[in-house]
């Protein structure tokens, strides 16, 4: 729309020049490679990934590297990137139960099978400005391999809801064999009512910022929540698919992922027992706090389902769903940036016209006031 500026075509590519000088920076300083951001961003790279909803660490990496460090605009980019991409199939449930678990918590049982795995976390460190890694040598070099994480064999852990389960004190999760096939949200718009399948989707596409605030709000007194962190943990799982050729499921790789089950106050009535109720998150890459707050946003929304009265928007899915997404967002805030001079010359005309006949009236009125001080 700027193509009418003065300039027009030859001002937006110098445009891009001065974009890409820019996001270079310091040209005798070292270039940020997209092999060191994907091993040391590796956060950055899990948010990028989970809301762009393309589960590749290096395009994650190469989209963060092209947005200058811009967290929504390398969403923007992989979304977009995505769109290209042919749907060859899908693949089977994840069994996130036989997750190789590197890092796993509770905070509603001490001691659980498989026990606490604290793991990489910033949970316990003191939030002070680590001066020693200025004095890391900046030109040090090491060999950077094509997939830098390196996971650790462990056993499958149950989960700790389990032990809730096996009392029947937590609601029941099962699929039952008539249940739908989940509707997905990449090939279809969003709609109203919206499933919980639909809904999850939903928020793991939406930004983190958006979910921590409105988790945040579920616990000040905005929804009917009381959570408990069931079990957040993070680590690598199968990936498998049905292959027509062989008639069988195979593995086709493994991925990253958190999981987050936040356990809720109970319901119940005279024909149900009362049991606690849950929240669920899941994200690609290590994700803790967008996992929680998706699982904390998940539960609020589930208050018609429980028989809960709606009183705040945190409960409220079409207004929840239909503001989490950033990149609709971005766009809609940032196309006030665009050309609106025709909208605004129409309201300055009439603001301008509204002025006049205000300031004849009050003429009129001095006026008539003078003339009856002179009676």
């Amino acid at each position: 729309m700027y193509v009418a500026v003065k300039g027009g075509e030859r001002a937006i590519e110098a445009s891009w020049r001065l974009l890409d000088k820019a996001r270079r920076g310091d040209p005798q300083l070292a270039e940020l490679s997209v092999a060191q951001i994907r091993a040391q961003l590796r956060l950055a790279v899990a948010r990028v990934m989970t809301e762009g909803s393309v589960y590749d660490e290096e395009l994650a990496a190469l989209a963060i590297k092209q947005a200058a460090g811009d967290l929504v605009e390398a969403i923007f980019l992989l979304r977009a990137y995505r769109t290209t991409l042919p749907r060859f199939g899908y693949t089977k449930p994840v069994d996130t139960e036989d997750m190789q678990v590197e890092r796993r918590i509770s905070a509603t049982f001490k001691d659980v099978p498989g026990g606490q795995m604290l793991g990489a976390t910033y949970d316990y460190t003191q939030r002070l400005l680590d001066f020693a890694l200025l004095a890391e040598d900046a030109e040090a070099t090491g060999a950077v391999h094509a997939n830098p994480a390196q996971h650790a064999a462990h056993e499958a852990m149950t989960r700790v809801v389990s032990l809730l389960d096996k009392e029947g004190l937590i609601e029941q999760e099962r699929v039952t064999e008539n249940a739908p096939e989940p509707g997905d949200l990449s090939r279809e718009p969003l709609s109203f009512p919206a499933s919980r399948a639909t809904r999850l989707q939903n928020l793991a596409r939406g930004d983190e910022g958006f979910l921590l605030a409105m988790g945040y709000a579920t616990q000040r007194g905005y929804a009917h929540s009381h959570p408990f962190a069931g079990e957040i943990r993070f680590g690598t799982v199968a990936v498998e698919m049905e292959l027509d050729e062989l008639g069988e499921a195979v593995e086709i790789g493994e991925i990253d992922v958190t999981e987050c089950q936040m356990i809720n106050q109970f319901a119940g009535n005279s024909d149900v027992p009362p049991a606690f109720t849950q929240g669920y998150g899941l994200a690609f890459g290590h994700c803790e706090r967008k996992a929680m707050a998706m699982a904390l946003v998940d539960r609020a929304l589930r208050a018609e389902e429980l028989g809960e009265t709606i009183g705040s928007p945190t409960q409220d899915v079409e207004f929840m769903l239909s503001h989490s997404d950033n990149v609709e967002a971005s766009g809609f805030v940032q196309h006030l940036k665009l050309p609106h001079y025709v909208d605004f010359q129409a309201e300055l005309e009439l603001v301008r016209r509204l002025r006049a006949k205000h300031d004849a009236r009050d003429a009129s009125i001095d006026g008539n006031d003078t003339e009856e001080q002179a009676a």
